[in-house]
């Protein structure tokens, strides 16, 4: 049911004195709405409307609430984004039809989700929103991220996965970026070193692009806790990598990998290291991995394997070709780690 919170307004189609009442919440979100009612944009004193889910192809004038600090409309059939006040800091459009950002969007704007439209430009005076915190431009048809990102000085998130970007831009490294990078699924062939410069970073993703190697400065991403790395054509790893001390996710799946470097031993916070799908022959030894639980080693080609992390709760080994039986596999079997052949 449609509701709105700190005022006497409990049925949207007989709004009663609402202009007079201290609504400050909306909630007309799934409700199968093909417009938005009059009264919704009559509220003096209105700050977050919900309208996520429902079948809305335009909204009106919204920029005469001017208390209005978040919008909501993921999931609609909207167009175009609507005239906007000047105050707002929150507006989501996930999920729609609109083809172009407006010139002007606020510059109070803190967070800008437009994933899932059909964008294929962004305007230039998005780079100077500068108290931007998170952007999400997803899932559109995105050719290019240009050096002016570097202007997004509080951004913390982007995404900017399922586009069709070439490149990344070396201005990339001069974000103050701490929460994610998402650039998966796009036509990468190589990221630039510059990248090594998110040292506050704790989420990287790159997932399923054309990368074939990758910059020897990924080492110096200290703060990295999750590094996914799978569906690329990676040959190498940067030996850097293990300086990576914080990293707990490691995932590697799909590449054309012969062997890792030794110091991926080094990487003694690691939980999860996933490799399967590669073309690998031979492993470092890994008994400093003391904290790593879940092994995927599934469709390489090993014959032998070396010391493994003591600690393992589920180790993959299908799809190789192993000589005899490791004694590595029964000291793990006794600790009751689960083991498939």
């Amino acid at each position: 049911m449609p509701t709105a919170e700190h005022g006497d307004l409990r049925d949207p189609r007989d709004p009663r004195d609402a202009r007079d009442a201290a609504v400050r919440l909306v909630d007309l979100a799934w409700n199968g709405l093909t417009e938005l009612p009059a009264w919704a944009g009559e509220l003096p004193a209105l700050e977050e409307l919900r309208l996520d889910g429902n079948r809305l192809r335009a909204l009106p004038d919204l920029s005469r609430l001017p208390a209005l600090r978040a919008l909501h409309a993921d999931g609609n059939l909207l167009t175009e984004v609507p005239r906007l006040p000047p105050g707002l800091e929150t507006l989501s459009l996930y999920g729609n039809a609109v083809e172009r950002l407006p010139e002007r969007l606020g510059d109070r704007l803190r967070h800008l989700s437009v994933g899932r439209n059909r964008l294929t430009e962004l305007p230039a005076a998005l780079w100077r929103l500068t108290r931007l915190e998170t952007l999400n431009v997803a899932e559109n048809a995105l050719t290019e991220l240009p050096p002016a990102v570097a202007g997004l000085t509080s951004l913390r998130m982007l995404d900017v996965g399922h586009n069709r970007l070439t490149s990344l831009p070396a201005r990339l490294g001069d974000l103050p970026l701490t929460d994610y990078l998402y650039a998966s699924d796009n036509l990468l062939t190589e990221v630039p070193a510059a990248l090594g410069r998110l040292d506050r970073l704790a989420y990287l993703g790159l997932t399923d692009n054309r990368l074939r190697a990758l910059p020897e400065t990924l080492g110096r991403m200290a703060s990295l806790v999750e590094l996914r790395l799978y569906g690329n054509r990676l040959e190498s790893i940067p030996p850097s990598i293990g300086g990576l001390s914080r990293l707990r996710e490691l995932h590697l799946r799909g590449n054309r990998l012969t062997a890792l470097p030794p110091s991926v031993a080094g990487l003694t916070e690691l939980r999860v290291l996933d490799l399967r799908d590669n073309l690998l022959t031979e492993l470092p030894a890994l008994p400093g991995l003391t904290r790593l639980r879940h092994l995927d080693l599934r469709n390489n080609r090993l014959r032998r394997l070396p010391a493994l992390p003591p600690a393992l709760d589920k180790l993959d080994l299908r799809w190789n070709k192993l000589d005899g039986d490791p004694p590595a596999l029964r000291d793990l079997a006794a600790r009751g780690c689960v083991i498939l052949r």
